[in-house]
């Protein structure tokens, strides 16, 4: 019994041998192999030229936002001057021109000149603060916050320049009303 049981084992084997495959040594393509490894190689390359590219962009970002900064600086202290000069024809021609007609009383000059006064004082005050600002690197200061501190001069300057325009304005219109009141009070009725 022991030899049936034998035998029947062996052809059990044999065929449940024969319907299976082989399954064999696997076999590798060293050509491909190799491809790969030249792939990462090139890949790890590209990675380097594409991380030092974007540093190169970054720092030229960096230079870009410093010069944008001084031109929008160098444009703000452009703007202060062209006003203060506009507040220095004013002082010249109109407070003049105002100060020397007849329709302004005598105590209404002082009143004038000071108002005229404190806007160049101001304006002064202003020009020195931005030399310092400028010159000192004032308390150490970033260029943004210099830009911003420039920008906010030089809307007060063009504040300046508006409100010296109004009162110039404001003097003339008395002038006139004054010089036309004149005319009327002292016309010749004829009859």
């Amino acid at each position: 019994m022991k030899t049936k049981i034998l035998i029947v084992a062996i052809a059990l084997t044999f065929i449940v041998h024969g319907r299976a495959t082989a399954q064999g040594m696997p076999v590798y393509d060293n050509t491909n192999f190799v491809s790969l490894v030249k792939q990462l190689v090139e890949s790890g390359k590209q990675t380097a030229q594409l991380i030092k590219s974007v540093k190169f962009l970054k720092d030229a970002k960096d230079r870009i936002e410093k010069v944008s900064s001084v031109v929008r600086q160098l444009r703000a202290v452009q703007e202060i001057g062209q006003n203060n000069q506009r507040l220095i024809s004013v002082m010249q021609n109109d407070l003049q021109d105002i100060l020397n007609s007849p329709y302004i009383k005598p105590e209404e000059i002082s009143r004038i000149t000071t108002s005229f006064e404190n806007i160049v004082q101001n304006s002064l005050e202003t020009m020195d603060f931005i030399d310092q600002i400028l010159s000192s690197n004032y308390l150490k200061m970033s260029d943004a916050e210099r830009a911003t501190i420039l920008k906010q001069k030089e809307m007060e300057s063009k504040e300046m320049v508006s409100g010296i325009r109004v009162k110039t304005k404001r003097y003339r219109d008395i002038i006139s009303f004054r010089k036309m009141q004149d005319k009327i009070n002292n016309r010749e009725t004829e009859y």
